[in-house]
């Protein structure tokens, strides 16, 4: 299964966000990445350019690589309604976004790897594959065998109240994924707009 794996804090430099892990290095040092630092002259960016690096944002943040990403644009583009919101309410009904959202695991690349480790089961069946899109009134399990894990649980954080579309309950180890998101709902700081117009040029 193919995933990002790079440096993590000079991405968030590109963008000036923690979009992948917590942000700490970016109190030492937030300038974009290259020769010079904050002296370097750096030219006004162009619309292609505010455009294509608004996809890779999307694509960092939710663990994405290129060919996948475009497949979710094109069936976000196949959806009645607008395609930038349902590209972004594909992209939050992935399995491994949703292990994330309910806080099973601190962050997408660990619940990634929860998800591949057979730890997590959707309707009563182990599923491994990360970008299995999840459908509303889906239940989401953690195995039996991973239930005791203190691994597991030392990770776990309280579910974020503002996320509605996901419930979880910690004393069963287990959750739903309710409804697909409203896009105002969503926290990431992404101008889908801006990806939908990449791909109509």
């Amino acid at each position: 299964m193919a995933r990002y794996t790079g440096p993590k804090t000079k991405i968030s430099r590109i963008f000036g966000e923690p979009i992948l892990g917590n942000g700490k290095y970016l109190d030492k040092n937030s300038n974009p990445p290259g020769q010079h630092g904050a002296q370097r002259k750096r030219k006004q960016l162009g619309e292609y350019a505010v455009q294509l690096k608004e996809k890779q944002k999307a694509k960092y943040t939710y663990g994405v690589l290129e060919r996948q990403f475009r497949k979710t644009f094109e069936e976000a583009a196949r959806l009645k309604g607008v395609t930038g919101e349902n590209l972004i309410k594909l992209l939050e009904a992935r399995l491994d976004n949703t292990i994330y959202r309910m806080g099973v695991a601190p962050s997408r690349p660990a619940a990634r790897q929860l998800v591949s480790h057979k730890h997590i089961m959707v309707n009563d069946v182990v599923v491994n594959i990360p970008s299995f899109q999840l459908k509303p009134g889906d239940v989401i399990t953690i195995s039996d065998k991973s239930k005791d894990s203190e691994t597991l649980k030392s990770q776990m954080r309280p579910k974020n109240p503002k996320i509605g579309w996901v419930d979880f309950n910690e004393g069963e180890m287990s959750g739903t994924f309710v409804a697909y998101p409203e896009r105002e709902n969503v926290p990431e700081n992404i101008r889908e707009q801006l990806i939908v117009e990449l791909y109509s040029k």
